[in-house]
């Protein structure tokens, strides 16, 4: 292959590159994709998983409080006298002097500790932090679920208010046309100025309404790009796809049977219920602070000491080596009330979990119904709703039609207008209103969030 050959295929590979990467960035989102993004990248799903490793170092430091512990300890220490009187020494009728004003003192030793029994506190700690730790990534799964819902419910917001935006558009289109249709009677004489000025204004509304909606879209996708940890410069959409009617029509679950299966597997749920658990553990840990402790100690050491008169250093090390091996048993007979108190303040702890979970079952229930009442009242309005679009829109084109004919005034039209922007909204908000809540509820109930 010649120089210019590896040059083109170089170019061509880095053009296709590029390519698919202004494909990517420009690629619009499903709503798996956005909830497959946000379980990875979200900042608080993040910070979940750094505190359930948190809580899983914490459980392995519960179980090494099973084990004795080793330390070793090493001293050095130096002394001057500076005005210490000189020793003499007689020794074969010479009397000589000796003065060591600096000495040197060393100290080494091995200790180590074992707490035998102290009621059994220790193995009840290991289930506790296990509790805990079980506890932390139940609470990580609840935060998963909190914004997957938020993602579908601004996923529905994008998709509902786009559609809205093409209904604006082909009333602009058709405000625009009225218009022009006016200029030409008001030329001929055929249509009052203020009726001109009427129809201009209904143009000017149905511009501010499509831009109203193009600024709802922008708003709802940059919550969402917030969501995903999407940084400013990069690009976002969401996959635009009409919702055909019939998903508004599909089958409602039962708010009973949504709860019974949600009491199963919702997050919220077992926290509290894990929480329960832990407070249970943490009366029968406090009422064995009452029981004894029973420890092993050993130690293992020497010392040696530098001055004049002294042996030398290896000698002072043999002959001061010592080794100790003793048993310690502790019996709380006075604390100062600390046992009583803490037994009393973690049967309060139970009471206070019994009642949070109490509670979290009661307001899962609330919530549940309260989805299911806005999913069954939105089908209901979808059914009455589309039936009045298609009067509104019968109509609409009715008076359109006789306006041209000089037969309506631009108070009839404007009037129509009106009914039939209406008619829409009314059956588009009822339609994504059920979708969205119909998915929640199979959400609730176990299954996946599919819209």
């Amino acid at each position: 292959m010649n120089r210019k050959t590896t040059i083109y295929t170089l170019l061509l590979t880095a053009t296709t590159m590029m390519q698919g990467h202004s494909a990517w960035a420009q690629q619009a989102w499903t709503l798996q994709q956005c909830l497959d993004h946000a379980s990875e990248h979200n900042i608080q799903l993040k910070k979940s998983r750094i505190s359930l490793l948190d809580a899983q170092e914490q459980l392995l430091q519960a179980k090494a409080a099973l084990f004795p512990t080793l330390s070793a300890a090493v001293s050095q220490s130096v002394g001057y006298r500076p005005f210490q009187e000189a020793a003499n020494i007689v020794q074969n009728g010479m009397a000589t002097s000796t003065s060591n004003k600096v000495t040197e003192n060393g100290s080494y030793g091995l200790n180590a500790n074992w707490t035998v029994w102290n009621g059994g506190i220790n193995r009840k700690n290991i289930k506790a932090q296990e509790l805990q730790t079980e506890l932390t990534e139940v609470q990580s799964e609840q935060n998963l679920n909190s914004i997957q819902e938020q993602i579908a419910q601004l996923y529905v917001q994008v998709l509902y208010t786009t559609e809205a935006r093409k209904v604006n558009e082909k009333l602009r289109e058709t405000a625009q046309q009225q218009l022009d249709r006016g200029k030409e009677r008001y030329k001929l004489g055929d249509l009052a100025k203020a009726d001109l000025a009427q129809l201009e204004a209904q143009l000017a509304s149905a511009d501010y309404d499509v831009v109203n909606a193009e600024t709802q879209i922008a708003t709802y996708k940059r919550q969402l790009k917030e969501l995903l940890q999407l940084g400013i410069t990069e690009s976002f959409d969401v996959a635009q796809s009409e919702m055909d009617d019939s998903r508004a029509l599909d089958p409602i679950p039962s708010k009973v049977d949504v709860y019974n299966a949600a009491l199963n597997n919702r997050p919220e749920i077992r926290a509290a219920q894990l929480s329960a658990d832990a407070a249970d553990l943490q009366v029968d840990i406090a009422k064995r602070g009452y029981l004894p402790t029973v420890g092993v100690n050993a130690g293992f050491g020497t010392s040696h000491y530098a001055a004049s008169g002294q042996d030398a250093f290896g000698e002072q090390m043999k002959r001061n080596l010592n080794g100790s091996v003793g048993v310690s048993v502790s019996v709380p007979i006075f604390d100062n009330r600390r046992n009583k108190t803490s037994v009393n303040r973690a049967k309060l702890q139970q009471t206070a979990t019994a009642l949070d979970l109490l509670d979290k079952q009661t307001t899962l229930g609330s919530n549940i119904e309260n989805i299911w009442l806005q999913a069954t009242s939105a089908q209901q309005r979808f059914q009455s709703a589309k039936a009045a679009v298609q009067s509104q829109e019968t109509n609409y084109e009715l008076v359109n039609e006789q306006f041209k004919a000089g037969l309506k005034n631009i108070v009839d039209l404007l009037q129509a207008r009106d009914n039939l922007l209406q008619a829409q909204q009314n059956k588009l908000q009822s339609k994504y209103t059920t979708i969205l809540n119909t998915q929640l509820l199979r959400f609730y109930e176990g299954g996946q969030l599919n819209i």
